[in-house]
C-alpha cells in the first residue's frame, strides 16, 4: 500500500499542480543572500585571479624574449667562430662537407631548429643537416635566399648587439631554410566556437624566431650571411617548458591546471590546451572578441575568456615582428572551474542553514512535477516514434486521471484512427495501381497490333502496285529485248567474218540486253514470290557460308581482305538452298564492296529464338568499312536505292523478300565498336508464312 495519496483537489487539476509548484520554493530571504554572497565573491575572486594571470603572463613573456635573446646570441657566436671562418676558406675556396658537419654540431648544441649560410649573392652555401635523413634529400640542392631575407647583407659590419625577431614566413621561404621542418607546417583549422568568420582550410605559414648575422672576414668585408632559428608551429617541447616554468606542479590550488599557447594570428600553433583526452588543440582558434582586442586594438587581455572547451582565467598579449606589426599573440591561463567550486561551495555553506527547509518542499515540488512530466515525456516520446515510422506506438495506460491523462488516450485514439484510415488509402492506392498498369497493358497491346496491321497493310499496298508495274514493265520491256536480241543475231550471221571490227561493240550489246533481262526477271520475283519459290530444305548454315565463300573467292583474290570465322551455331534451317546463297552472296558482295583498301570480313552465326519462342539461327556478315549513315540506313531497303555508281539497288531489296518468304527478317545496322557494317539475316528451323514472322524493328543487327 503506497504510502503517499494525491489529495483530491490537487489530482484533478494541472493548474492547482502547477501553483503549489511554483508557490512552495518562493522564499524571499534566501534568493537575496545568495544574490548578495554572488555579487561580492564575484569582485573579490575576480580581482585575485586577475592579479595571479598577470603576474604569470609577465612571466611566460620574460622566458620567450630570454629564448629570443639566447637565438641572437647564439647565431651571432657561430657568424663569429674562427672554426666557421676557416670552413669558408681563406682562399674563397669553400669545404662544402666541412660546412655542414660544422652547421649540424653548432645546431645541435644551440638547440635550434635550422642553421643555413649564404654567399654574398643570396646563394645557398650550406645547411645544417638534421640526423635521419635520406642520402637523396641530403644531397638535394639547397634553394638560394628566400626574399624574406633580402636585405641582411647590406650590412657590411658586425653588428652591436645579439638579435632576434619573430617572423612570419611562406612555406616556400620555410623550405628553402630547412626542409625537414615542412611535415610541422599544414595546420587543418578546427571549427572553433565564437571565432572569427574564416575560409581557409588549414594554416600553412609558419612563424620562427629569426636571427641573421654577416660573417666577416679580417677587413670587415661579409663574406657569407648565417641565418638560424627556431620553427614554432608545433614546438611542443617550447610550449611545455614555459607552461612548467610558468605553473610549476603544485603551484594551482584546488587541482586547477595551467595552460600556456603561442598562436599565429588568431591560430594556435603551439599549445598544451587539450582538445581530447590525448589530442592537442592545435589548429583551433580564440574567439572574435579576444582577436578584436589583442590584435586589432594592440591591447593585453586580462579576463576570463572560454578555451576551446571550458572557461579559463586567461592573459594574452600580442606578439610583435621585426617591423613592430603584430602577427600573434602569447597565451597563459589557468582552468577557472576549481576556483568557482570553491566560490560555490562558501556560498553553498551558508545554504546549508536554509536547505532543511526547503528540502521537504523541494520532496512535494519533485512528486507533483513527475505527475505532469512523465505524461508530457511519454506523449511526446510516442509522436516522435510515429513521424520516424513506426506506427503502431501509443502511449499506453496512465496513472494520471487529471487533463494530460485525458489527453493521452485522446492521443491513442486518434491514432488508432490515423492508422485504419491510412490502411484504407494505402489499400484504395494499390487498387488503383492496379488497374491502371492493366488498362496500359490492354492499350500496349493494341497498339502493336494496330501497327503491325498498319505495316502488313502498307506493305501489301506497295507489293500490289509494284507487281502491276513490273508486269507492265515486263511486258513492255520484254518485247523490244527479244526483238534487239534477234537483231543482233542477224547482225552476226549476216556479217560474218566482216562482223570482227566491230565485235566487242557487239559483245557488250549482248551483255546490255541480258542485263536488262536479268533486271526484269528480278522485279518479277519480288513482285511475284509465289511463282519463283524454290523447294524448301534443311540446310546447316555454317556449310552453306563456306560454300558462298568459294563463290566468292575470286573477288577476294583481288583484294587484300582478311576472312574471319565465328560459327558456333548448332541449329539447321528451312529454306531453299539456292535462294539462301544468293541472300548471303549479295551480302558478301556489299562488303567486299565496302573496303576497297582491304579489312576483315567477319562470318558470324549463333542459334537464334524469336519472340514466340520458335528456334532458329541468325546469321551476320560484318566489314570493317566506314559503315553506314543515318540516312543510308533509313533507305536501304527500298527498292532502286543504291550508294553504287553501277548497282541497280534491287539486291537488298530482293534478299529482303526472299528471307521473309520463309518467316525470317533482315536488319542492318553498324558494329557496336563501330568499324563497319553489320548485316544479319534470322532465319527459323521451321519456316512459316510472312504473316506469321516476327516484325523487324530496325534496330542494328548483332550478336
Amino acid at each position: 500500500m503506497s504510502l503517499w495519496r494525491t489529495p483530491r483537489w490537487l489530482a484533478g487539476s494541472v493548474r492547482n499542480k502547477l501553483l503549489a509548484m511554483a508557490l512552495l520554493p518562493l522564499l524571499v530571504a534566501f534568493p537575496m543572500l545568495v544574490v548578495a554572497l554572488a555579487l561580492w565573491s564575484n569582485v573579490a575572486y575576480d580581482r585575485l585571479l586577475i592579479t595571479k594571470v598577470r603576474s604569470d603572463l609577465a612571466v611566460a613573456h620574460g622566458y620567450f624574449e630570454q629564448v629570443l635573446s639566447d637565438v641572437g646570441s647564439g647565431t651571432l657566436g657561430v657568424a663569429g667562430s674562427q672554426v666557421l671562418f676557416a670552413a669558408l676558406g681563406s682562399s674563397g675556396a669553400t669545404n662544402t662537407t666541412r660546412l655542414n658537419e660544422q652547421l649540424a654540431r653548432q645546431r645541435e648544441r644551440l638547440g635550434l631548429d635550422f642553421l643555413v649560410i649564404y654567399d654574398p649573392q643570396g646563394r645557398a652555401l650550406a645547411r645544417a643537416l638534421p640526423l635521419g635523413l635520406s642520402a637523396a634529400d641530403a644531397a638535394a640542392p639547397i634553394p638560394p635566399m628566400p626574399a624574406a631575407l633580402g636585405g641582411a647583407l647590406s650590412s657590411t659590419t658586425a653588428p652591436t648587439r645579439a638579435s632576434a625577431s619573430l617572423l612570419v614566413l611562406e612555406p616556400a621561404a620555410l623550405h628553402a631554410l630547412a626542409p625537414h621542418l615542412a611535415q610541422r607546417l599544414a595546420i587543418p583549422l578546427v571549427a572553433t566556437r565564437n571565432a572569427a568568420p574564416d575560409t581557409r582550410q588549414a594554416e600553412h605559414r609558419a612563424m620562427v624566431m629569426l636571427s641573421t648575422h654577416p660573417v666577416l672576414d679580417a677587413r670587415g668585408q661579409t663574406i657569407a650571411l648565417l641565418a638560424g632559428g627556431l620553427l614554432l608551429n608545433q614546438n611542443l617541447d617550447f610550449i611545455d617548458h614555459i607552461n612548467r616554468i610558468v605553473y610549476p606542479e603544485g603551484s594551482l590550488p584546488f587541482g586547477s591546471q595551467g595552460t600556456a599557447t603561442l598562436f599565429m594570428d588568431d591560430v594556435r600553433i603551439t599549445t598544451n590546451v587539450r582538445l581530447f583526452q590525448d589530442q592537442r588543440a592545435i589548429g583551433t582558434r580564440v574567439s572574435q572578441t579576444v582577436r578584436d582586442a589583442v590584435l586589432g586594438q594592440g591591447q593585453t587581455w586580462l579576463d576570463r575568456a572560454f578555451v576551446v572547451n571550458d572557461w579559463y582565467v586567461s592573459a594574452y598579449e600580442p606578439l610583435l615582428d621585426a617591423h613592430d606589426q603584430r602577427i600573434g599573440m602569447l597565451y597563459v591561463g589557468y582552468l577557472e572551474a576549481p576556483f568557482r567550486f570553491v566560490r560555490y561551495a562558501m556560498l553553498a555553506a551558508i545554504g546549508l542553514i536554509f536547505l532543511g527547509v526547503m528540502v521537504l518542499s523541494a520532496w512535494f515540488s519533485l512528486r507533483w512535477a513527475r505527475s505532469i512530466f512523465q505524461p508530457v515525456q511519454r506523449m511526446n516520446r510516442t509522436m516522435q516514434l510515429v513521424e520516424d515510422g513506426e506506427s503502431g506506438a501509443r502511449v499506453g495506460e496512465l496513472s494520471a486521471r487529471d487533463e494530460l491523462g485525458a489527453l493521452a488516450g485522446h492521443l491513442d485514439e486518434l491514432l488508432d484512427v490515423i492508422d485504419d484510415k491510412t490502411a484504407a488509402l494505402q489499400r484504395w492506392g494499390e487498387e488503383l495501381d492496379h488497374k491502371v498498369a492493366e488498362r496500359t497493358q490492354e492499350l500496349e497491346a493494341s497498339n502493336a497490333s494496330l501497327q503491325l496491321a498498319q505495316q502488313q497493310l502498307v506493305k501489301s499496298e506497295k507489293l500490289a502496285a509494284i507487281g502491276q508495274l513490273t508486269a507492265s514493265i515486263a511486258h513492255e520491256i520484254n518485247n523490244p529485248i527479244a526483238v534487239m536480241q534477234g537483231n543482233l543475231d542477224l547482225m552476226r550471221e549476216t556479217l560474218g567474218d566482216a562482223g570482227q571490227p566491230v565485235r566487242a561493240e557487239l559483245k557488250l550489246l549482248d551483255e546490255q540486253v541480258e542485263r536488262m533481262r536479268i533486271i526484269v526477271t528480278q522485279l518479277l520475283q519480288y513482285a511475284r514470290p509465289t511463282e519463283y519459290a524454290g523447294y524448301v530444305e534443311t540446310l546447316d548454315i555454317n556449310r552453306t557460308l563456306e560454300d558462298c565463300l568459294v563463290l566468292v573467292s575470286h573477288l577476294l583474290a583481288q583484294t587484300n581482305i582478311e576472312v574471319q570465322r565465328d560459327l558456333l551455331a548448332s541449329q539447321r534451317v528451312g529454306c531453299n538452298r539456292q535462294e539462301l546463297q544468293q541472300v548471303v552472296i549479295n551480302l558478301m558482295i556489299n562488303a567486299i564492296q565496302a573496303m576497297p583498301q582491304g579489312g576483315t570480313l567477319q562470318l558470324v552465326s549463333r542459334d537464334w529464338t524469336d519472340e514466340a519462342g520458335r528456334e532458329g539461327v541468325r546469321l551476320c556478315v560484318q566489314d570493317s568499312g566506314s559503315g553506314l549513315s543515318p540516312e543510308v540506313l533509313d533507305r536501304l531497303f527500298r527498292p532502286f536505292f543504291t550508294t553504287k555508281n553501277d548497282g541497280n539497288g534491287l539486291g537488298l531489296w530482293i534478299s529482303q523478300g526472299l528471307v521473309e518468304r520463309y518467316g525470317g527478317h533482315i536488319t542492318a545496322g553498324n558494329r557496336p565498336d563501330g568499324q563497319g557494317a553489320s548485316f544479319c539475316v534470322a532465319l527459323l528451323t521451321e519456316p512459316h508464312a510472312p504473316d506469321a514472322a516476327p516484325t523487324r524493328d530496325g534496330r542494328p543487327g548483332g550478336l
